[in-house]
């Protein structure tokens, strides 16, 4: 199974891509899809397009089994808090488009899963990624934070599998 993990921003969306095999994990790829700020009175409607089509571009070339994205957390500035949500909107209507259920985790929850603590530093994120994706080489700390929620993902998902596998066995 290729999971892909996103990292919501309006500057800086961050994406992973991984593969599932049974209980171990592989590096297909990572990347940040930048969006430029300009003075035109446009301007968020065109950022918010060009991380469309670059994340569109992702899905169309690694084409994942399912994806993530971490949710939106609420800071002091709440202009800033809406547009990072109009990014997270990006993030959740490509994989959506194409068809792929998309998981959602609190960023506490990521670090938790792929740290073992919920107030990790990004410095322990990045390096327990690397941990876990051997021979990686990430194109920065949005890539770092996206493989994470793909590796957060990856377990869910195993969890849920283990769960629904022992449901049916005692059912059955």
């Amino acid at each position: 199974m290729r999971v892909l993990g996103i990292d919501p921003g309006l500057r800086n969306l961050g994406w992973g891509v991984i593969d599932v095999q049974g209980s171990r994990l592989v590096h297909v790829a990572n990347g940040i899809c930048h969006s430029e700020r300009s003075d035109d009175d446009g301007d968020l409607a065109r950022r918010l397009c060009s991380l469309y089509d670059q994340l569109t571009e992702v899905l169309r070339i690694y084409a994942p089994d399912a994806a993530a994205v971490e949710n939106t957390f609420v800071n002091k500035d709440a202009v800033a808090t809406l547009k990072l949500g109009q990014a997270r909107g990006i993030a959740l209507l490509v994989p959506a488009q194409a068809g792929i259920t998309v998981g959602e985790y609190a960023p506490n929850s990521v670090k938790k899963t792929v740290v073992g603590v919920g107030h990790a530093a990004k410095v322990q994120v990045d390096h327990m990624v690397k941990l876990h994706l051997p021979g990686v080489v990430i194109t920065g700390p949005d890539a770092a934070d996206a493989l994470a929620i793909a590796i957060c993902h990856a377990h869910h998902l195993q969890s849920s599998g283990r769960l629904e596998a022992a449901l049916r066995k005692a059912a059955g």
